[in-house]
C-alpha cells in the first residue's frame, strides 16, 4: 500500500532522513520506533505532504505522491494524526468529527460519523461537550475518530500515547488494534511506549539518526540486546 524508496528530507537546510525505505503492506500495523530525534515523525510528515520530499519517492497504493498536498492525500485514502491530542478545544466533538470530513458531501458525512462513533461510543455521548474539557484519553479518542472519519486506507499516528496516564495507554492501543481489525484500516505508527507498540504491530522499524537499522517481525526486533543497541548506543 505504501513504498517510501530512498526518501531524503528536512528542514529548511538541516536534513534529517538520510536515504530512507520503508514498505506498509494492505492489512498491517507497521511500528517506527527509535529515540527522540531519530526523524520518526518526518517521516509521517514526508509522506502525508507536510514538508517536501527533498529526494527518493512516496508511492501510495500504486501511484507516486511526490508534491502531492495534504488535502491531495487525504483524497487518496491516507490520513495522519498529530502527536499531543490536537483537537479544536473551543469546537464540540461533533464539530471537530465534521472537520475530519470537511471534503465529504454531507449525507456521507453523516453516515461516516455515525460509524466512526460505533467504534467511539463515549463521543457520543459527548457530542455537544467541549472538545477542551474532555479528559486527556477523551481527547486522544476524537483524535482517532476525526483521522477516521475520511475512511481511510491508511491510517498514520504519531505517538497517539503522549500525554496519557499509564492506565490510558493500554486502553488506546486495544483501540487502534480494533481499528485495525474491524475497520481494516492500514496502520502506520510512531511511538515511544515500544513495549505496547510491538504487542501490536505486524512488523517493526527502528531508526537512528534519519535512518532505518533494524527492521523485522516484533519478536526479531526484540531478541537479544537488539532494543538495547536501538536505544542506548
Amino acid at each position: 500500500m505504501l513504498e517510501v524508496i530512498d526518501l531524503e528530507t528536512g528542514y529548511g537546510k538541516k536534513q534529517v532522513l538520510f536515504g530512507l525505505s520503508v514498505e506498509v503492506r494492505a492489512g498491517e500495523i507497521v511500528a517506527l520506533i527509535g529515540p527522540n530525534g531519530a526523524g520518526k515523525s518526518t517521516v509521517l510528515k514526508a509522506v502525508c505532504g507536510l514538508i517536501p520530499v527533498w529526494k527518493g519517492e512516496i508511492v501510495f497504493d500504486g501511484t507516486p505522491t511526490n508534491g502531492s498536498s495534504p488535502a491531495q492525500n487525504v483524497a487518496r485514502g491516507m490520513t495522519f494524526s498529530p502527536q499531543g491530542n490536537r483537537v479544536f478545544d473551543e469546537l464540540t466533538v461533533m464539530e471537530n468529527l465534521e472537520i475530519g470530513g470537511f471534503q465529504l458531501p454531507g449525507k456521507e458525512l453523516k453516515g461516516r460519523i455515525e460509524g466512526v462513533l460505533e467504534l467511539f461510543p463515549v463521543l457520543g455521548d459527548r457530542s455537544r461537550q467541549e472538545a477542551g474539557k474532555l479528559s486527556g484519553g477523551e481527547q486522544q479518542m476524537l483524535a482517532l475518530a476525526r483521522a477516521l472519519v475520511p475512511k481511510p486506507k491508511l491510517l498514520m499516528l504519531d505517538e497517539p500515547s503522549l500525554g496519557l496516564s499509564p492506565g490510558l495507554v493500554g486502553t488506546v492501543f486495544e483501540k487502534i488494534s480494533q481499528i485495525n481489525r474491524d475497520a481494516g484500516v492500514t496502520i502506520l505508527i510512531v511511538e515511544q511506549k515500544v513495549r505496547h507498540v510491538l504487542a501490536i504491530a505486524d512488523r517493526v522499524y527502528g531508526m537512528r539518526l534519519g535512518r532505518i537499522v533494524t527492521e523485522g517481525s516484533p519478536d526479531e526486533v526484540s531478541a537479544g540486546d537488539s532494543l538495547k543497541r536501538l536505544f542506548l548506543c
